[in-house]
C-alpha cells in the first residue's frame, strides 16, 4: 500500500525532474506488480513513465518468486538507491543484502525489530560509505518543523504529559496485513506507533527510557491471530509519560482514512506550554456525489498534508506534502553524494561520502540509523512488553544501550 500511495508516485515525480533514474521494483508474483503497472491514476499523473517489473508481467499471479530480489541487486550498479518496502520483520535481511552490493538504502519504518540490528546495519553503512535513510515522514510535517525550533527556543517549556493516537482504517484486516502482521512478528505500537516515539524525540531531544505495551488480539478473515490494537505507555528520561494507542480499526464508512493526532503538555517556569497536532481534521471536508472514501463514505476529510496530486506546470500531476518531501529529502541526499564523489578516487569519494553522511547524521532531518536509533529500542522494548502482556521494559544507554525487563 506504500507502494502505491507514496513512494511509487513520488519516485516517478523525482524521476522526470531528473533525480532519479530507470526505476525497476520487485516483488515476490506478479499480483501488486499489475496493479502498479495499470492504475490509471499513475497513466494520468506521469504520462509515458514506467517500471521494469521483476517478475516479468506475463508470469503467472500464482508463481512466487521470494528470492529473485537478490538477482535483482546482484545486476545493479554500485551507488544506487534500494527502497524497502516489505514488512517489517524482513527489513533487516534486505537492507544488509543491499549494502553488501554496495548500495544505498531507503527503508520504510521502523528499520529493524531489535536495536543490534540497526548497529550492524549502522557500521556495514558507514564501511561501505552507503546511506540508508528511514523513511518516518512525520520529521517533514511542517508543524514539526515548527514545534521543533519552538521547542529549542524554549517556547514551551519542557515535556511533561501527552498522549498520540494513530488508528488505521478497518480495510488493513482485509489486506495482505492478515498475511503477517501477526502477533509473532508485529504489533500496531511497532508499526505505527514508533512515528509518534520518533517525533516527541525529534521535537524534543529527550530519550525514551521505559515502555510498556498492552495489547488486545482478534482475528484477520484468514483466521490469523494479530494484536490488532495496542496502548502504550512511555516513560521519558526526565519522567514524563506519553500515552501511544493505536489500532486497525478505523471505520471504513466514517470521514477520513484514519485518525491520529497528538498532544503535549509542557512544564515551564510558574506556568505549563502546549503543543498539539491535529492530524485527523486538516481543515478540509468533501461530501461527495458518490462513495469513493476508503470504505465507501460520501463525506471525508480530506488531508493535503501529508500526499495529494495537484496540478503543476509540467505534464500530468505532481505530489504534494511532507509524505512526498521526505522521500524526495532521502532521495535527494543520496543524488547528492552520490552526484559530488562521481568523478573521485574510490578512496577519495569513500571519504567524501562519509563526510556526507556525518552531517546528514548531525542535521537530524532525515532519519538515519544513528540518528534514530532510540526508535530501534523502543520497538524492541515495546515488542518484548506487549508479548509478555504489557511488562515494563527499561531502555539503558550507556557504552552498549539495550533493553531488559524491569527489575532484572
Amino acid at each position: 500500500m506504500i507502494t502505491y500511495d507514496l513512494l511509487l508516485p513520488s519516485l516517478y515525480h523525482l524521476q522526470r525532474t531528473g533525480v532519479v533514474g530507470k526505476i525497476d521494483i520487485c516483488a515476490t508474483n506478479t499480483l501488486r506488480l499489475k496493479a502498479l503497472h495499470d492504475s490509471q491514476e499513475f497513466h494520468e499523473a506521469f504520462p509515458g513513465q514506467d517500471f521494469t517489473a521483476h517478475p516479468a508481467l506475463t508470469e503467472s499471479p500464482d508463481k512466487t518468486f521470494p528470492e529473485l530480489y537478490k538477482e535483482v541487486l546482484a545486476a545493479m550498479a554500485p551507488g544506487k538507491m534500494v527502497v524497502v518496502a516489505l514488512p517489517d520483520h524482513l527489513h533487516y535481511e534486505v537492507v544488509m543484502h543491499a549494502l553488501r552490493h554496495d548500495q544505498n538504502v531507503l527503508c520504510v519504518k521502523p528499520l529493524v525489530l531489535k536495536y543490534e540490528q540497526a548497529v550492524e546495519i549502522e557500521k556495514l553503512a558507514a564501511e561501505k560509505g552507503r546511506f540508508v535513510g528511514v523513511e518516518y515522514h512525520k520529521r517533514f510535517d511542517r508543524r514539526s518543523l515548527l514545534a521543533r525550533r519552538a521547542y529549542a527556543l524554549g517556547h514551551f517549556g519542557t515535556f511533561i504529559m501527552g498522549e498520540a493516537k494513530l488508528i488505521e482504517p478497518y480495510y488493513y484486516r482485509s489486506s495482505n496485513f492478515q498475511n503477517w502482521f501477526t502477533c509473532g512478528r508485529t504489533d500496531p505500537f511497532t508499526y505505527i506507533g514508533c512515528h509518534y516515539v520518533d517525533l516527541v524525540y525529534f521535537i524534543t531531544g529527550l530519550k525514551p527510557a521505559e515502555v510498556s505495551v498492552q495489547g488486545v488480539k482478534a482475528k484477520f478473515p484468514n483466521g490469523n491471530e494479530a494484536f490488532m490494537w495496542s496502548h502504550a505507555r512511555v516513560t521519558w528520561e526526565n519522567g514524563a509519560l506519553l500515552s501511544v494507542v493505536n489500532g486497525l480499526g478505523y471505520p471504513d464508512a466514517a470521514a477520513g482514512s484514519n485518525d491520529q493526532g497528538m498532544v503535549l503538555y509542557c512544564e515551564g517556569n510558574r506556568q505549563t506550554g502546549l503543543i498539539y497536532h491535529d492530524d485527523h481534521h486538516r481543515g478540509v471536508a468533501y461530501s461527495y456525489l458518490e462513495g469513493i472514501g476508503p470504505g465507501g463514505s460520501k463525506y471525508n476529510y480530506v488531508s493535503p498534508d501529508f500526499y495529494r496530486l495537484v496540478s503543476w506546470e509540467g505534464p500530468g500531476f505532481k505530489p504534494i506534502g511532507y509524505g512526498y518531501e521526505s522521500v524526495a529529502g532521502i532521495t535527494k541526499a543520496i543524488h547528492h553524494m552520490e552526484s559530488e564523489t562521481a568523478g573521485l578516487k574510490p578512496e577519495a569519494a569513500l571519504k567524501r561520502r562519509r563526510e556526507i553522511m556525518r552531517q546528514v547524521d548531525a542535521k537530524g532531518l532525515i532519519a538515519t540509523p544513528a540518528n534514530s536509533y532510540i526508535n530501534d529500542l523502543v520497538v524492541e522494548a515495546g515488542r518484548m512488553s506487549v508479548l509478555r502482556d504489557a511488562a515494563s521494559v527499561q531502555i539503558v544507554y550507556g557504552d552498549h544501550p539495550h533493553v531488559e525487563l524491569k527489575g532484572k
